[in-house]
């Protein structure tokens, strides 16, 4: 098996890690209180993984990608290879549809257990979303509550980091609800 390797890098909302192993995103890690912080972080859930001062190209290109994602361009990541390793299959299937939520929409928990043939699941989504270890490439931000509240949000910052987000992306009525209309 092949260590992961990381890079930090500045972004509007704070300082973000990339993780890879080979040519495939296995995290991305939102801000954590410091730089420490978040190498602490990435030695917890990636033992062994070694940084790197600059990225490779393949890398380097989607943090670019992020980078103007985060600037406020609408932005497609769906296309980035991630490997989300020994994720429950639930997991990646919701991760699968959360995706294609394009930048400045949203979706609910239930709106995902709908279309995972699970409707009463979307408790399970939640926690699906609460485990992505591959934050913006795979956009839980993007998936509200029922209400069109913002719910949990499990990186550093919590709420607020989602909100913010959501904000650079457009999304209108943050707090209003569902904005990824015409998708039944």
């Amino acid at each position: 098996m092949t260590v992961p390797a990381f890079t930090l890098f500045e972004t509007p909302i704070g300082v973000c890690s990339l993780v890879w192993t080979g040519d495939t995103i296995v995290g991305l890690r939102l801000p954590e209180a410091s730089p420490a912080a978040t190498r602490a972080r990435i030695a917890k859930r990636w033992p062994g993984a070694t940084e790197q001062p600059t990225a490779p190209a393949p890398m380097q290109a989607v943090i670019d990608r992020v980078l103007r994602l985060l600037a406020g361009e609408k932005v497609s990541l769906e296309d980035v290879a991630l490997d989300f390793g020994a994720s429950p299959d639930f997991h990646k299937r919701a991760y699968a549809i959360a995706r294609t939520i394009p930048p400045g929409q949203t979706m609910t928990y239930g709106e995902i257990a709908r279309r995972l043939g699970a409707p009463h699941e979307s408790r399970e989504v939640g926690q699906a979303m609460g485990k992505n270890p591959i934050a913006i490439l795979m956009p839980c931000h993007r998936v509200l509550g029922a209400d069109g509240k913002m719910g949990g949000f499990s990186a550093n910052g919590g709420v607020g980091t989602k909100r913010r987000i959501l904000e650079i992306e457009g999304a209108a009525a943050v707090s209003a609800g569902p904005l990824f209309a015409g998708l039944a």
